[in-house]
C-alpha cells in the first residue's frame, strides 16, 4: 500500500521592492512594528529569559538606589532602558570606544 504524498507547503514571496523598504526599516521602525503586531494577533508578551549579567557592585549598588527613589523596580528599569536604547535606532549610539 502506497503512502499518500505530502501536500507541498505554500512558499510565500516577496517583490525586490518590499524586500528593499525592510532592509531600510530602522530597529525603532522593528520594534514598532513587532509590538504592533502582538497586538494585532492577541498574543501574550513574550517569555522572558533569565541571563546572567556581571556588574561591578558599586554601579549596581548606585543603580538600584536610583531605581527604588523613582518607585521602579531595577530589572524593571533594565528592561525600560534596553527597550529605549532599541527604540532610539543609532546602534553605534552606546558603543564602546
Amino acid at each position: 500500500m502506497k503512502r499518500p504524498q505530502p501536500k507541498p507547503r505554500p512558499v510565500q514571496r516577496f517583490s525586490d521592492e518590499y524586500l528593499e523598504r525592510c532592509r531600510a526599516l530602522s530597529p525603532a521602525d522593528i520594534v514598532r512594528f513587532l509590538d504592533d503586531f502582538k497586538r494585532i494577533q492577541g498574543h501574550a508578551e513574550a517569555r522572558s529569559r533569565l541571563i546572567s549579567l556581571k556588574v561591578p557592585e558599586p554601579l549596581l549598588a548606585a543603580f538600584k538606589t536610583r531605581a527604588r527613589l523613582a518607585g521602579i523596580p531595577y530589572q524593571t528599569q533594565i528592561k525600560n532602558l534596553m527597550r529605549l536604547w532599541l527604540a532610539e535606532g543609532n546602534p553605534r549610539e552606546g558603543a564602546p570606544r
